[in-house]
């Protein structure tokens, strides 16, 4: 049966994405699939969360396919924007922003984007 395993980000600098998705949210390396061109980034109880391969092509300005992190509140949002910023990561001027947005874009040190979602804001509300 097939199923879905974890998500792969191209990097440029594999020590450097590990360095800052490790600490963004909380992972830890799991260190026998490490590799030159290959980290694979665990929960502390062991399941394997993110992927990170170097890549030599430049990250997407618009990608189709992209990381959302979520908070619980609009406060709690703009802390962890902060902290992220302070790990690496740069705001990103995203032109598509609806009226009232729910999410803050972000590019990690490797410009690819994700997105901060304070979920109190969604259009769900939840």
């Amino acid at each position: 049966m097939l199923r879905l395993g974890i998500t792969v980000l191209g990097v440029a600098d594999v020590e450097r994405a590990t360095r800052f998705w490790s600490e963004a949210l909380g992972l830890v390396e799991d260190p026998e699939w490490a590799s030159e061109t290959w980290r694979t980034l665990a929960h502390p109880g062991g399941a394997h969360a993110l992927g990170l391969l170097r890549s030599e092509s430049p990250a997407e300005p618009r990608p189709r396919l992209h990381l959302d992190l979520y908070t619980d509140t609009a406060d709690e949002q703009r802390a962890e924007v902060e902290r992220l910023v302070r790990l690496g990561a740069r705001r990103v001027d995203w032109e598509h922003y609806p009226p009232k947005p729910d999410f803050v874009v972000l590019a990690d040190p490797d410009d690819n984007l994700f997105c901060v979602v304070d979920l109190s804001n969604a259009p769900s509300g939840s």
